[in-house]
């Protein structure tokens, strides 16, 4: 009897011995077919990895394309200083991209940038025509770094700084309409024009500045015909050392970088019509009316104009 369920026992181990071996190759024994099923489902999730690797390098760089360095809203982030820059490297030369600009008013140039002999001090930007109340706008994307008021000075004024390293002022405001760490667009209205701080009349005081240098903004805009005169600007600091230090010069042109455009009403002698433009808007941007800007380009009684057409302001 023992024998037996000896013998009885040692089939029934034996039985489950060879159905676990027989599972287990089950298990570790694929048929071809799983095998090129296996590889393809491998082949499909490294697809999807390299993939995904394209999509996220693709994203870092569109995110690079459209973000600023890192730094340019934090070097020299000072509320309370219009520059900030004192203490900074500023590189000899650096080449700023100037398109994606809006002009910050449409009103023509009254005063130019340059050394003032009867003020014994350097005017650091333009004064522009405006109306009291006219809307000011930003000249480029940027955040507002500063919005104050200086009695002696600028007035009312507001200070952007822009991803393409600039930093532009606008003084003599009636009123500010941006507040300090706000971003814009070019062509925001950022401002309401008018004659606060040391001005004898409405107008716009206008200044583009890198790093603390006073750029001549008629060397990267051309005022008359609403437009910048390349797609960049070169930045010298060797140029601009004297107009930082206030210092003199014989050749005022020479600050303007080199540029060979003039500045100034009196060498604007054309204006080039754009689409949308009026002859009452354009007269009444360069000061004269509508009846004067008819006579200087022999028109008669027609107020007909095209985009393109070339006409004289004197």
């Amino acid at each position: 009897m023992n024998f037996r369920i000896r013998n009885i026992f040692g089939a029934v181990l034996v039985a489950m011995l060879c159905v676990a071996g027989a599972s287990a190759q089950k298990i570790t024994s694929k048929s071809p077919h799983s095998k090129a099923h296996e590889q393809l489902l491998a082949n499909q999730a490294k697809n999807r990895d390299q993939i995904k690797l394209v999509e996220k390098n693709t994203f870092i760089d569109l995110i690079e394309d459209l973000e600023p360095e890192p730094d340019i809203y934090t070097e020299g982030w000072n509320s309370k200083r219009v520059n900030p820059f004192k203490e900074s490297d500023v590189p000899d030369t650096k080449v700023i991209d100037v398109t994606g600009y809006c002009m910050p008013v449409p009103g023509k140039v009254t005063s130019n940038y340059g050394y003032r002999a009867k003020f014994g001090r350097m005017h650091k930007g333009i004064d522009l025509a405006i109306r009291s109340n006219d809307t000011i706008y930003a000249a480029f994307d940027g955040k507002v770094r500063l919005t104050n008021y200086e009695a002696r000075g600028y007035g009312n004024y507001v200070i952007l700084r822009h991803p393409n390293g600039l930093e532009t002022v606008y003084g003599h405001l009636n009123k500010a309409l941006v507040k300090p760490d706000q971003v814009v667009r070019a062509g925001q209205p950022i401002a309401l024009g008018g004659s606060t701080g040391r001005s004898t009349g409405p107008h716009l005081h206008f200044e583009t500045r890198y790093m603390g240098y006073a750029i001549n903004p008629s060397a990267i805009f051309d005022f008359a015909n609403h437009t910048t005169h390349t797609d960049t600007y070169q930045f010298s600091k060797k140029t601009y050392t004297k107009a930082r230090n206030y210092a003199p010069s014989k050749n005022l042109a020479k600050l303007e970088n080199g540029n060979p455009y003039k500045t100034g009403d009196s060498d604007i002698a054309t204006y080039t019509v754009r689409k949308g433009d009026t002859l009452t808007s354009i007269a009444r941007s360069y000061g004269m009316s509508a009846t004067r800007l008819r006579k200087l380009n022999k028109m008669g009684s027609s107020d007909r104009i095209r985009a393109g057409q070339v006409l004289k302001l004197k």
